[in-house]
């Protein structure tokens, strides 16, 4: 799979950032909380790396989760 169409799939945490208008310290916190809950969306975690995939994430965001 290309590393372009993987990336298509996922957001990182600055565009989580980016996306909800919060600080870079708050969105870890944020993504850190929701990856142990896995809501209200999914969290994927490597390392210190967060990959949030962008269906789960663009629902939620909608209000459909």
């Amino acid at each position: 799979m290309e590393k372009e169409n993987l990336m298509s799939k996922v957001y990182n945490a600055e565009e989580i950032q980016q996306l909800l208008g919060i600080g870079r310290s708050k969105t870890y916190d944020f993504l850190d909380e929701v990856n142990k809950k896995q809501a209200p969306f999914r969290v994927i975690k490597i390392g210190r790396i967060y990959r949030v995939p962008k269906d789960s994430f663009d629902r939620w965001i909608d209000g459909e989760e």
